[in-house]
């Protein structure tokens, strides 16, 4: 297993996306795009805009052949991570691979900045996979990475294996070839301001007050060169009554913007952002 941390610098358009059938009359300008030489990874259309600063990482999980895993955002002071990012394509949808539950510490994360075992212990949250082990079956080595402590947010037990399982098995069911050429997806939990904050507990853990997910597909529709989107808020409790109807908590991108804070999608050119971050295709997404 082969992974990489980086404190964040600026960085660039996304050298790593392939342009595709465009329309550069409208797809130009994009001036809230990750400006990263240095880490080209960060321009990948899956990363939210990063928040940069010396206190947050930018963690890069590759495999030994230096195939992009996942990515995290990582804030040293508060010893959590803000969202884990990732895509989908015909290359990393595989069959089944059985999971080994071996949880381990992010040795790219400086010892003092780390969250661990002992962290979790005794807290009463569980460890909540952000890129699931489940969203990464395609070989055992990718799913062994999402057994990263950096990878998890404390959630508590029915929330993590009711309604969020639900929620992610909802979007892997759109990870089919019918559906994406690519599907691009960013996941997270509140953790920058106190009111999206439930608790900090004894162990060090702060805990999400509610989790998000923002998904971009792209397809070779003619609309919006082929892109849609659509996003979940949901607040992080242990009651729900229904843990399989999604419909309540979808958002559009722009709403999912001003609850978080995050910019998402922050690679695409202004022109299509705009557009698919101001809607959802309910239909579009399998929702009536």
């Amino acid at each position: 297993m082969t992974a990489g941390g980086v404190l964040f610098a600026s960085c660039s358009s996304d050298p790593l996306e392939p342009n595709g059938s465009v329309d550069t009359n409208d797809l130009s300008v994009n001036l809230n795009a990750n400006k990263t030489t240095k880490y080209p990874e960060a321009s990948l259309m899956e990363m939210p805009q990063l928040k940069g600063g010396v206190i947050n990482m930018f963690l890069v999980k590759r495999t030994s052949d230096r195939s992009i895993n996942y990515c995290i955002e990582w804030d040293i002071a508060k010893k959590a991570q803000r969202w884990s990012a990732f895509r989908w394509d015909e290359t990393n949808s595989g069959g089944y691979i059985k999971r080994e539950d071996n949880f381990l510490e992010d040795t790219d994360i400086p010892e003092a900045y780390r969250t661990t075992y002992a962290n979790y212990r005794g807290s009463g949250y569980t460890r909540g996979h952000i890129c699931a082990s489940a969203d990464r079956w395609n070989s055992l080595e990718a799913n062994r990475q999402t057994f990263i402590y950096s990878n998890m947010q404390p959630q508590l037990y029915d929330f993590n294996g009711g309604i969020w399982a639900n929620m992610e098995a909802k979007v892997r069911s759109w990870n089919t070839k019918d559906f994406r050429d690519t599907l691009y997806v960013a996941k997270g939990g509140t953790i920058d301001h106190s009111a999206d904050i439930i608790e900090t507990t004894a162990t060090g853990l702060i805990v999400p007050k509610y989790f998000f997910m923002a998904i971009l597909c792209k397809n070779k529709s003619t609309t919006n060169n082929g892109y849609k989107a659509i996003g979940f808020f949901i607040e992080h409790r242990d009651n729900y009554t229904d843990v399989k109807d999604m419909t309540p908590y979808i958002r559009t991108i722009d709403e999912l913007e001003a609850l978080t804070g995050l910019d998402f999608f922050c690679n695409l050119p202004d022109a299509i952002e705009n557009k698919v971050e101001a809607s959802v295709a309910r239909r579009a997404w399998g929702f009536q």
